[in-house]
């Protein structure tokens, strides 16, 4: 059985990583959850469980592909239908992969723009009067690289520099009813993929703090944006050690 009573948040890309840290900083702070994947059901599941040992009731897995984008009304509609409302979406799937000029396909450009920025339109769309009822929020997570592209990473660079120019542009579009922000990690989390350390360890110092941060840095701020900050809206908060600072 699920508790009608609490605020519910839709939490996209949330089997793993930063996204299954943010899934547990809200729910620890009374939220209810849905935790949308495409591919990592079973690390979805094993997170729900984790999270309905805590509290019974709690949490659902939900799959969904952001980049063919006719599932995610259905996302939306069973997370009201399962839950009876909708209050938070954390748009936090995304793709991260190289494509370097002189390699980049059409597939590139829809793999990485339908999950770093098409389907977060969507969802807001689908999500929209269900979040104006509510006086909901989303928070989006981009990246620092959406303002300072990633050599080798064009599209993905265009497809985060997107996603914050739609921050911007759901704040006044879903005003003054929803609040919309988003996060921009830095050196947070390494892709999985090998990488060259001796790169690796020039972007840590870099950095204003010489050090590397962790998801809790990312779950903390979208924490606050979702449980702290009433007279916040289209903002765009950089966590990325200050690396920002640097030329």
């Amino acid at each position: 059985m699920t508790d009608s009573a609490k605020e519910v948040a839709l939490v996209t890309g949330a089997a793993r990583r930063i996204g299954a840290e943010i899934v547990r900083h809200l729910h620890q702070s009374g939220i209810n959850i849905v935790l949308h994947y495409r591919t990592s059901g079973e690390a979805a599941r094993e997170v729900a469980a984790e999270l309905n040992q805590i509290r019974p009731g709690s949490a659902i897995t939900i799959q969904g592909d952001f980049i063919h984008n006719q599932t995610i009304p259905q996302m939306v509609a069973k997370t009201i239908q399962l839950f009876g409302r909708l209050d938070i979406i954390i748009n936090n799937a995304s793709s991260f992969y190289p494509t370097p000029i002189g390699e980049i396909t059409e597939e590139d450009w829809d793999i990485l723009l339908g999950s770093n920025l098409k389907g977060h339109l969507f969802i807001a769309q689908a999500a929209a009067d269900e979040l104006r009822k509510n006086h909901g929020c989303i928070v989006n997570i981009v990246d620092i690289h959406a303002e300072r592209p990633l050599k080798n990473y064009p599209v993905y660079s265009v497809a985060k520099a997107g996603l914050m120019a739609l921050t911007k542009s759901l704040a006044r579009e879903l005003a003054p009813e929803v609040r919309v922000n988003a996060v921009a990690p830095g050196a947070i989390l390494w892709p999985e993929a090998p990488h060259h350390e001796a790169q690796h360890q020039k972007i840590i110092q870099r950095t204003a703090l010489k050090r590397e941060g962790e998801p809790a840095d990312i779950a903390r701020t979208v924490e606050f944006l979702v449980n702290n900050a009433p007279y916040i809206t289209g903002q765009i908060i950089a966590v990325d050690g200050g690396r920002t600072l640097s030329n």
